[in-house]
This record gives C-alpha cells, sequence and structure tokens, in this order.
C-alpha cells in the first residue's frame, strides 16, 4: 500500500498538493470525523460483509450533506444505504466508473442522496439494534417456553 502511494503521489502530485495521503496509525473520533467531513468520497471495497460502520460514520459525519459513499455490494451497510453508489469490488471498470460518477455528482444529487442515507443511520441506530436484540431474544425465549410446555403436556398425558 505504501510503495503504490508513493508511486501514484510521485506522478500525480503538484506542489504541495498530494493526491493520496495514507495515516498508519490511530486516530481519535474526531480527527476522522474531520477527515469524512473533508473527503469528497468514501469508498468501502470490502470484498465480505464487513465495514459497515465506516460506510455509517462517513454520512453520519456529513452534516453538510454532501460527499458520495461507493460500497462494495458485499457490505451489510450496501442493503440499508441504497442511495450510496454500489459496485463489485471485484469488477474494476464497474468501481473505476462509480468513483468517476462519484467525483462528478452534482452538489445537488449529493445532498438528495446524503439526506436519505442520513434518515436511514438516524433511524436504525444502535439503540434501535439493542432494541431489535431483544425483541428476538423474547420471541426465541417465548418459543422454547412453549415447545417445552407443548413437551410437558405431552408426556404427562402419555
Amino acid at each position: 500500500m505504501e510503495a503504490l502511494t508513493a508511486t501514484i503521489n510521485a506522478r500525480w502530485s503538484e506542489g504541495s498538493y498530494r493526491p493520496i495521503v495514507l495515516l498508519r496509525s490511530h486516530h481519535e473520533p474526531v480527527n476522522v470525523f474531520r477527515y469524512y467531513r473533508a473527503a469528497n468520497l468514501c469508498y468501502v471495497s470490502s470484498l465480505h460483509d464487513g465495514m459497515n460502520l465506516v460506510a455509517k460514520e462517513f454520512v453520519a459525519a456529513r452534516d453538510d450533506e454532501q460527499g458520495v459513499l461507493v460500497l462494495s455490494q458485499f457490505t451489510g451497510a450496501a442493503r440499508d444505504l441504497t442511495e450510496a453508489l454500489v459496485v463489485n469490488p471485484y469488477d474494476f471498470r464497474q468501481a473505476s466508473e462509480a468513483l468517476a460518477t462519484a467525483l462528478q455528482m452534482s452538489s445537488s444529487e449529493q445532498r438528495e442522496r446524503m439526506h436519505s442515507m442520513r434518515r436511514v443511520v438516524a433511524e436504525f441506530n444502535v439503540y434501535r439494534w439493542a432494541g431489535r436484540m431483544l425483541v428476538d431474544a423474547a420471541e426465541v425465549r417465548r418459543k422454547d417456553r412453549l415447545t417445552g410446555r407443548f413437551t410437558a403436556s405431552r408426556e404427562s398425558h402419555a
């Protein structure tokens, strides 16, 4: 990754501008949110389910409703954040076209897409997730109790 970053920066840098700034260290959330807000796009290229939090943090950070989210179809977030540009990360042409589309997207389209995704992130937050987990656990417990009663009832009649 470092070698590729150096190659790209050597070719495309001008003055103090570097197209890629690779930061290999821990970053505090406040700094990560600054990066999210400064980015024109966020590309989550997971090859299997994962990186959902990164995608959702990017959306949450964009209170200016700008920026474009490009998501691998293999992320769970792609099912929730349908206004993202969803790609197959193995298809380099499709991914490249999505990145070009993201960089050329009008501010009004960015705002419309981001507004929709921010509503989803706000509605389906950790509290909703925890609530669903509790409801699901209660349902499993209820079914177990019913199954246990049914089994006990049959045994007492035998």
